[in-house]
């Protein structure tokens, strides 16, 4: 299950929201064939990619 949170600038997170993130990350990752695990060369683009997206957003 997704959640979605919006969370203003200078807003800091709950609690239970702090919990849950705590328990989601001792829980292992899960792919399948509409989410695979991607390979160095995918993973390599796809950060490539957030950084530039995040350069252009900044300037």
């Amino acid at each position: 299950m997704t959640k979605t949170f919006t969370i203003k600038q200078g807003q800091k997170p709950t609690a239970e929201q702090l919990h849950e993130v705590s328990e989601a990350k001792k829980r292992p990752i899960i792919f399948d064939e509409d989410s695979p695990e991607l390979s160095p060369a995918m993973f390599k683009a796809i950060r490539s990619a957030v950084i530039h997206r995040n350069r252009s957003k900044n300037a």
